[in-house]
Protein backbone atom coordinates (compact mmCIF):
# COMPACT_ATOMS: atom_id res chain seq x y z
CA UNK A 1 0.00 0.00 0.00
CA UNK A 2 1.63 3.17 -1.36
CA UNK A 3 2.33 5.80 1.52
CA UNK A 4 0.32 8.61 -0.18
CA UNK A 5 -2.72 8.96 -2.32
CA UNK A 6 -1.43 7.42 -5.82
CA UNK A 7 -3.37 6.10 -9.10
CA UNK A 8 -3.36 1.96 -8.83
CA UNK A 9 -0.23 1.75 -10.72
CA UNK A 10 2.80 0.07 -10.26
CA UNK A 11 6.10 1.24 -9.33
CA UNK A 12 6.62 4.44 -10.70
CA UNK A 13 4.21 4.84 -13.06
CA UNK A 14 1.70 5.32 -10.40
CA UNK A 15 4.17 8.33 -9.11
CA UNK A 16 4.29 9.86 -12.94
CA UNK A 17 0.67 9.70 -13.25
CA UNK A 18 -0.25 11.44 -9.59
CA UNK A 19 2.33 13.90 -9.97
CA UNK A 20 2.17 15.04 -13.46
CA UNK A 21 4.82 17.77 -12.93
CA UNK A 22 7.56 16.14 -11.95
CA UNK A 23 7.19 13.35 -15.19
CA UNK A 24 8.17 15.35 -17.61
CA UNK A 25 11.43 15.80 -16.42
CA UNK A 26 11.92 12.18 -14.47
CA UNK A 27 11.10 11.11 -18.38
CA UNK A 28 13.38 13.14 -20.06
CA UNK A 29 16.51 12.25 -17.51
CA UNK A 30 15.24 8.27 -18.27
CA UNK A 31 15.47 8.86 -21.83
CA UNK A 32 18.55 10.94 -22.10
CA UNK A 33 20.19 8.50 -19.80
CA UNK A 34 19.17 4.84 -21.51
CA UNK A 35 18.10 6.14 -25.05
CA UNK A 36 20.22 9.37 -25.91
CA UNK A 37 23.68 9.30 -27.35
CA UNK A 38 26.33 7.38 -25.58
CA UNK A 39 29.29 4.65 -26.62
CA UNK A 40 27.19 2.47 -24.26
CA UNK A 41 24.48 0.66 -25.94
CA UNK A 42 20.67 0.69 -24.50
CA UNK A 43 20.79 -2.81 -23.49
CA UNK A 44 24.40 -2.02 -21.59
CA UNK A 45 22.61 1.29 -19.99
CA UNK A 46 19.66 -1.10 -19.18
CA UNK A 47 21.72 -3.59 -17.31
CA UNK A 48 23.44 -0.70 -15.23
CA UNK A 49 20.16 0.78 -14.09
CA UNK A 50 19.26 -3.28 -13.61
CA UNK A 51 22.51 -3.96 -11.95
CA UNK A 52 21.97 -0.80 -9.24
CA UNK A 53 18.44 -1.33 -8.68
CA UNK A 54 19.09 -4.61 -7.77
CA UNK A 55 21.48 -3.78 -5.11
CA UNK A 56 19.44 -1.08 -3.51
CA UNK A 57 16.83 -3.64 -3.35
CA UNK A 58 14.30 -1.76 -5.53
CA UNK A 59 12.38 -4.94 -6.97
CA UNK A 60 10.50 -2.37 -9.41
CA UNK A 61 13.34 -1.34 -11.15
CA UNK A 62 15.29 -4.21 -10.99
CA UNK A 63 12.71 -6.42 -12.51
CA UNK A 64 11.19 -4.01 -15.14
CA UNK A 65 14.81 -2.52 -16.17
CA UNK A 66 16.34 -6.30 -15.73
CA UNK A 67 13.19 -6.77 -18.28
CA UNK A 68 13.81 -4.10 -20.88
CA UNK A 69 17.93 -4.86 -21.46
CA UNK A 70 16.83 -8.54 -22.08
CA UNK A 71 14.53 -7.28 -24.34
CA UNK A 72 16.82 -5.22 -26.24
CA UNK A 73 19.80 -7.55 -25.93
CA UNK A 74 22.87 -6.05 -23.68
CA UNK A 75 25.47 -5.67 -26.69
CA UNK A 76 27.62 -7.09 -24.21
CA UNK A 77 28.09 -9.84 -22.00
CA UNK A 78 27.71 -8.83 -18.37
CA UNK A 79 30.92 -10.67 -16.97
CA UNK A 80 32.70 -9.31 -19.81
CA UNK A 81 35.65 -7.23 -18.72
CA UNK A 82 33.81 -3.84 -19.82
CA UNK A 83 30.94 -4.36 -18.03
CA UNK A 84 32.71 -6.12 -15.28
CA UNK A 85 34.23 -3.20 -14.52
CA UNK A 86 31.22 -1.10 -15.01
CA UNK A 87 29.66 -2.77 -12.46
CA UNK A 88 31.55 -1.92 -10.56
CA UNK A 89 32.08 1.48 -10.32
CA UNK A 90 28.38 1.72 -10.89
CA UNK A 91 28.39 0.00 -7.21
CA UNK A 92 30.73 2.40 -5.79
CA UNK A 93 28.59 5.38 -6.99
CA UNK A 94 24.88 3.28 -5.88
CA UNK A 95 26.63 2.86 -2.01
CA UNK A 96 28.84 6.65 -2.10
CA UNK A 97 30.06 8.07 -4.91
CA UNK A 98 33.30 9.42 -3.03
CA UNK A 99 34.12 5.53 -3.05
CA UNK A 100 35.13 5.54 -6.79
CA UNK A 101 38.60 5.74 -6.99
CA UNK A 102 41.20 6.35 -10.00
CA UNK A 103 42.18 2.98 -9.98
CA UNK A 104 38.68 1.98 -10.58
CA UNK A 105 38.60 4.54 -13.57
CA UNK A 106 41.60 2.61 -14.58
CA UNK A 107 40.38 -0.32 -14.77
CA UNK A 108 37.30 0.38 -16.61
CA UNK A 109 39.89 2.15 -18.97
CA UNK A 110 42.41 -0.98 -19.36
CA UNK A 111 39.08 -2.52 -20.45
CA UNK A 112 38.33 -0.27 -23.32
CA UNK A 113 36.30 2.51 -21.74
CA UNK A 114 36.91 6.13 -22.60
CA UNK A 115 35.67 8.92 -20.65
CA UNK A 116 32.41 9.10 -21.54
CA UNK A 117 31.59 5.60 -20.77
CA UNK A 118 32.49 6.27 -16.86
CA UNK A 119 30.68 9.64 -17.06
CA UNK A 120 27.35 7.79 -18.19
CA UNK A 121 27.98 4.79 -15.64
CA UNK A 122 28.36 7.12 -12.76
CA UNK A 123 25.22 9.05 -13.73
CA UNK A 124 23.12 6.29 -14.50
CA UNK A 125 24.15 4.95 -11.25
CA UNK A 126 23.60 7.73 -9.30
CA UNK A 127 20.02 8.44 -11.21
CA UNK A 128 18.76 5.27 -10.13
CA UNK A 129 19.87 5.78 -7.24
CA UNK A 130 17.48 8.44 -6.89
CA UNK A 131 14.85 6.86 -8.67
CA UNK A 132 15.02 3.73 -6.43
CA UNK A 133 14.60 5.66 -3.45
CA UNK A 134 11.94 7.62 -5.00
CA UNK A 135 9.70 4.35 -5.69
CA UNK A 136 10.66 2.62 -2.47
CA UNK A 137 10.35 5.67 -0.44
CA UNK A 138 6.81 6.09 -1.03
CA UNK A 139 5.66 2.69 -0.83
CA UNK A 140 4.68 2.12 -4.71
CA UNK A 141 3.03 -1.02 -5.88
CA UNK A 142 5.24 -3.74 -6.55
CA UNK A 143 3.71 -6.59 -9.10
CA UNK A 144 4.54 -9.93 -7.77
CA UNK A 145 3.59 -11.25 -11.79
CA UNK A 146 6.51 -11.56 -14.24
CA UNK A 147 4.34 -11.01 -16.72
CA UNK A 148 3.44 -7.48 -15.67
CA UNK A 149 7.44 -6.36 -15.86
CA UNK A 150 7.93 -8.36 -19.74
CA UNK A 151 4.70 -5.76 -20.61
CA UNK A 152 5.84 -2.71 -19.19
CA UNK A 153 9.82 -3.51 -20.60
CA UNK A 154 8.28 -4.53 -23.93
CA UNK A 155 6.48 -0.74 -24.05
CA UNK A 156 9.95 0.67 -22.90
CA UNK A 157 12.06 -1.43 -25.56
CA UNK A 158 9.67 -0.25 -28.04
CA UNK A 159 8.95 3.43 -27.27
CA UNK A 160 11.86 4.74 -24.48
CA UNK A 161 10.49 7.02 -21.77
CA UNK A 162 8.95 9.92 -23.53
CA UNK A 163 5.30 8.63 -23.42
CA UNK A 164 2.63 8.91 -20.91
CA UNK A 165 3.01 6.44 -18.11
CA UNK A 166 1.18 3.21 -18.41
Amino acid sequence: MPHIDLPPLPGIAGLLAGYPQTAGPLNSLAETLLRGPSPLTPGQRETIAAYVSRRNECTFCAETHGAVARQLGRGDDDSGPLMTALLAIADKVRADGRSVTADDVAAARAAGADDRTVHDTVLIAAAFSMFNRYVDGLGTLTPVDPGDYERHAHALAEHGYLRPPV
